[in-house]
């Protein structure tokens, strides 16, 4: 194209200026807060690796979930660490069950937020992977089949709380058409999917291991399961499975190394698509700014809107609180 005599300069001169040309925007509503609840009452305990952010118990849980409705943000995903954990994850499933406590409270206090429910093993497994092991040839590994009947009972049993989403982040073959049959057949087709649809094996999940306990558990690699780093292509065949099966939403996950993944999902498919801002995400830029590397506040800024040129509709964040206590000043 010819365009004769134009500067862009001109039009960078001012903060309104640049306002007014933005073609990228930041607001409230894009953001889901996630929340780790734990047992007890009045815990709010400091995560050492993600600075800012909390083990709650369910009543801080529902303070930091009403904070955040008040800021505009519309919906939390609730992540559990319960206080016995076994093989199987059996607590994930119990209607006495940590999240579904949380659930249950948070819809109470305030009906009108989104509550999203993460439906996975890893927080629950003394083992710390996503499903149930068992020895094949010598070598344990994560049975799929085994894994699926479980999700399913999570699901209800997320249901039966009152979440308004179920988001499987498991990595299963066949999960989302599941626990879609399993919803429907219970009588909840109002309940929603939110699939981690391209989850990665990835080495930015640390903090989120250290928060639910299962760092020091985890034996090898979730590299049979989750995705190859090297894997675009890969990654639709994922989220086409997952809308065929019933996907209400689909996520990828981790976000800034996998911007390129976000952009082609949502070009290819249409779908509402979020992006995970995922722990070392957060503690990188957290870390960096507290040694007086980077400024923050604009690398938080910059860093979601990122994910908003390339498509993404949404994005799970640690930052969800305060960059919503920012735009609120701007």
């Amino acid at each position: 194209m010819n365009y004769p005599d134009y500067r862009p300069r001109r039009m960078r001169r001012t903060e309104n200026l640049r306002r007014m040309i933005r073609e990228t925007r930041l607001a409230p509503e894009d953001f889901i807060y996630p929340l780790f609840v734990v047992p007890g009452s009045g815990v709010a305990k400091p995560i050492s690796s993600l600075p800012g952010q909390f083990n709650f118990s369910v009543d801080k849980a529902v303070e930091a979930a009403q904070q955040a409705a008040d800021l505009g943000i519309p919906a939390v995903i609730l992540f559990g660490v319960p206080e016995k954990k076994d093989s199987v994850g059996s607590e994930a499933w119990k209607e006495s069950g940590i999240v579904q406590k949380a659930i249950r409270a948070i819809k109470k206090a305030r009906p009108e937020l989104v509550v999203m429910a993460d439906a996975c093993f890893c927080e629950y497994t003394d083992h710390g992977h996503c499903g149930v092991i068992v020895d094949h040839n010598g070598t344990k590994e994560v049975d799929n089949d085994q894994t699926l009947p479980l999700l399913m009972k999570q699901a209800i049993s997320f249901a039966a709380a009152g979440a308004d989403f179920v988001a499987p982040s498991d990595m299963m073959d066949g999960r989302i058409g599941a626990i879609r049959t399993a919803l429907d057949a219970a009588g909840r087709t109002d309940v929603q999917i939110m699939a981690y649809a391209a989850k990665y094996a990835s080495a930015f999940y640390g903090p989120f291991r250290d928060a639910v306990g299962s760092a020091k558990t985890l034996s090898g690699d979730k590299r049979t399961y989750q995705m190859d780093p090297g894997n675009t292509d890969e990654a639709l065949r994922e989220v086409e499975l997952d809308i065929a099966e019933g996907a209400d939403m689909v996520m990828v996950k981790p976000g800034l190394p996998y911007l390129d993944v976000v952009q082609r999902v949502k070009e290819t498919f249409g779908m509402p698509t979020f992006a995970y801002q995922v722990s070392g995400e957060y503690a990188m830029i957290k870390a960096a700014a507290q040694h007086g590397w980077l400024d923050g506040e604009r690398a938080m800024l910059e860093s979601l809107i990122a994910f908003k040129r390339a498509g993404a509709d949404g994005v799970l964040t640690y930052f969800a609180p305060r960059v919503a206590e920012k735009l609120a000043k701007s």
